[in-house]
């Protein structure tokens, strides 16, 4: 290594004022810093703040709170891999199919988007910041394993452009990059991301009669359309009839269909243990989006009538789709999310219920945590300011007295 960086420090003049390549500094130092200490000490005399939390830890804590989404992650694709044709396998076959199929997605994000990076540091000169490590993972996380890998680049690029970069870039954003991304792509090519076909890896193979590759709030929108209860319909389908497992076990686990690192509510909360442990996370916006969730979904089975999704259990909310994932790893971005402590309870709480009036009153959008999230995003500035708003009326009203 210390012939790399030898190697790297004799081409840095280069790259430095009045080099050759001097409008490329911030990209060279970029590489540097990300594989080497950066050389700077603090000089100055006196009192210094000193404290180990930077933004490359908090980056690297986050995509260590990832891993295992992630690794369960590209296991699931081929375990629906092998279901979807009736083949018997291995933990070593099903992880070599999600592997093939999870990293060029995981390849083209971080290229697409790093490009986008680097083009904005050349051009405003400043530094590249580790920011784009844990969104250039949380895309593809967030999409189909069948996703086409064009697409992939497309929505990592527009989402690096236009919710981050021309707002300012890292720390400026107002809406979360990734969701941005895969909103993009719903409403760009919603045939690449939504529906039953796209879940399911195939290649040549066939699927066993009768199988559908649907996530259960797809299937949950069937059984509305065919008056059923949502559970026992879900049940019924080859792929949960395959189980032995019982619809919610197989939920929290994570044994469904789905993007590739949302489906096991068991990892996020692994996730959101790290996160809150470490202090990134703040526990407020967790815990007030699982309470708004349930609480709307029980007040909405207190009106269900013969209405079967209405009638859906409230949990069930907490451990389906991508609500784990969005709670946990999206909702509490530091950058977008609220800033102050009774901001972070009513952000929180507005996403849950937010959450679940999409899903079960909107049926064109089966999956509402990421509507709800962007809303939350745009919303937070603004329930900020009525938070330090009535702060500040309290403390004058104590200072007349």
């Amino acid at each position: 290594m210390k012939f790399l960086h030898d190697l790297l420090e004799k081409q840095k003049p280069m790259f430095e004022k009045g080099g050759k390549l001097e409008k490329l500094y911030y990209v060279f130092e970029a590489g540097e810093t990300f594989m080497f200490t950066p050389p700077e000490v603090t000089k100055a005399k006196g009192v210094q703040v000193r404290d180990a939390v930077d933004l490359k830890r908090v980056m690297m804590t986050v995509v260590i709170a990832l891993l295992p989404a992630i690794v369960f992650g590209l296991w699931n694709v081929g375990y629906q891999h092998h279901i979807s044709t009736g083949e018997a396998s291995s933990v070593g076959e099903q992880f070599w199919i999600g592997i093939q199929l999870a990293l060029p997605i995981i390849i083209v994000s971080y290229a697409a988007g790093g490009i986008v990076e680097a083009a904005f540091a050349v051009f405003r000169s400043h530094p590249i910041t580790e920011g784009f490590l844990v969104t250039g993972i949380l895309i593809p996380l967030v999409l189909p394993a069948t996703i086409p890998l064009w697409q992939v680049a497309l929505a990592s690029a527009f989402a690096v452009l236009i919710a981050k970069e021309v707002f300012g870039g890292v720390g400026m954003n107002i809406l979360n990059v990734a969701l941005t991304a895969r909103a993009f792509l719903y409403f760009a090519y919603p045939a690449a991301i939504s529906g039953d076909s796209v879940w399911t890896y195939l290649g040549d193979a066939a699927t066993v009669d009768g199988y559908t590759g649907a996530t259960f709030l797809g299937l949950a929108v069937e059984a509305q359309k065919a008056g059923q209860p949502v559970a026992d319909f879900v049940a019924n389908s080859v792929l949960w009839a395959s189980s032995s497992q019982d619809v919610a076990t197989n939920s929290f686990l994570g044994l469904i269909p789905g993007s590739i690192g949302e489906t096991s509510a068991l990892m996020c909360l692994v996730g959101a243990i790290v996160l809150i442990w470490t202090k990134v996370a703040d526990y407020r916006i967790i815990l007030s989006g699982v309470v708004g969730a349930l609480a709307m979904g029980f007040i909405l089975n207190i009106f269900a009538g013969d209405h079967t999704y209405l009638a859906m259990p409230a949990y069930y909310h907490l451990i389906v789709g991508g609500f784990a994932f969005g709670i946990v790893f999206m909702a509490t971005d530091p950058v977008s999310a609220s800033q102050t402590s009774t901001g972070k309870w009513i952000y929180g709480a507005l996403i849950g219920v937010m959450t679940v009036i999409i899903r079960v009153l909107n049926p064109a959008y089966p999956e509402g945590i990421m509507l709800a999230i962007l809303l939350g995003n745009v919303l937070a500035p603004l329930i900020d300011h009525y938070v330090v708003s009535a702060n500040k009326k309290r403390r004058l009203k104590r200072a007349t007295v």
